[in-house]
């Protein structure tokens, strides 16, 4: 029976970067790999290497294609969301494509990329939280307090990682056999990034039903959802299933990784559907100073059009009204018409 922080029956039925930190696993099913120059070297997951690529190239276009977007709320913090995943990309690479490396290596890259998972999954919560505008977006104070705070939750989960499989300690050493209970990483790496997510699932539906009044973004945000469960089903439920299958070739983490990707696809849609991608004409952000402040057009001609009609710069002088001011200093009357600058003529020229 599993008992909480248990991590030997997951280690059985899929392939968890987790498992790499424990000496002692029962696999299901190992992955075979695909031999290297006839040797006795295997590439473990071909697969996930290719589509961790594919992963970070696709998350450094969305964050060039955030940068243009300069209305959106919370365009930084999602560049920052989007660098974290190719973190989490990188150092899949390494910790579940099945590389022919020191096991020092892998350790090292599984730490870290733990680590990475829980400070991703932090950032994503508070993206939601810079939709309600709570601070200012993408200003030193949001971003300083987003990144700070993950980086704490990097530091803690990637310390504990890292403690349990070089043995710093010895504290974890318990967790290296069978069961594999080491409840520290079940907590930061099982249980809160699924926390975060639901908390981010309800503030968005929240933020988007009640706030904005939209439907349409709830099909990008139900669907990132459902993409992202699908992909948790098959590294959890059916990879050694699929293991089988295919004689060890492939296991649940490829469809893992496709199904992540595709998720966060979709919810940067969702984000991107419910901001702007430029400043609306009317509104001029931040006055004057401001890199690409336009001033409002002005007509020359008094008129429905113009901003500053007549009674409102009277209103406006100094001294005496317009009127007064009009009257009184007016030019002599000449025996040319001409001269005189008040002349209707003149006025209407």
């Amino acid at each position: 029976m599993r008992g909480f922080g248990d991590f030997g029956d997951f280690c059985r039925v899929s392939t968890l970067p987790v498992c790499n930190l424990f000496e002692s696993t029962e696999v299901g099913c190992r992955l075979s790999g695909i031999p290297l120059n006839g040797g006795p070297k295997q590439l473990g997951n071909l697969g996930v290497i290719i589509l961790c690529a594919v992963s970070i190239v696709v998350s450094g276009f969305l964050i060039w294609t955030s940068e243009k977007k300069e209305a959106a709320v919370g365009r930084r913090e999602m560049q920052l969301l989007l660098g974290c995943y190719i973190l989490v990309e990188i150092c899949e690479i390494f910790s579940v494509g099945g590389l022919p490396l020191d096991r020092k290596i892998i350790v090292g890259f599984t730490g870290v990329h733990l680590a990475a998972i829980t400070a991703a999954f932090w950032i994503l919560l508070l993206n939601a939280a810079v939709g309600y505008q709570l601070l200012n977006d993408g200003t030193p104070l949001s971003l300083g307090l987003i990144g700070g705070s993950a980086a704490l939750l990097f530091v803690g989960t990637g310390y504990i990682a890292l403690d349990t499989g070089f043995r710093w300690t010895g504290h974890f050493d318990n967790s290296l056999k069978s069961p594999n209970n080491n409840i520290g990483l079940y907590v930061l790496y099982q249980l809160l990034p699924l926390v975060f997510a639901s908390i981010f699932f309800i503030l968005e539906t929240f933020l988007v039903w009640s706030m904005l009044d939209e439907r349409r973004p709830m099909l990008y945000l139900g669907g990132a959802a459902l993409l992202f469960a699908i992909g948790q089903i098959f590294n959890y439920v059916i990879s050694t299933h699929i293991c089988q299958a295919a004689n060890g070739k492939i296991d649940g983490s490829l469809f893992e990784t496709l199904f992540t990707l595709l998720a966060v696809i979709t919810l940067w849609a969702f984000w991107s559907s419910i901001t702007e991608d430029e400043w609306p004409a009317s509104v001029v952000p931040m006055g004057p100073n401001y890199p690409g402040y336009t001033k409002p057009p002005r007509t020359s001609v008094v008129g429905h059009n113009d901003p500053y009609p007549e009674p409102a710069r009277a209103t406006e002088m100094s001294g005496p009204s317009y009127e007064s001011y009009r009257e009184t200093n007016r030019a002599p009357a000449t025996s040319s018409p001409s001269y005189d600058p008040y002349a209707d003529n003149a006025r209407a020229v």
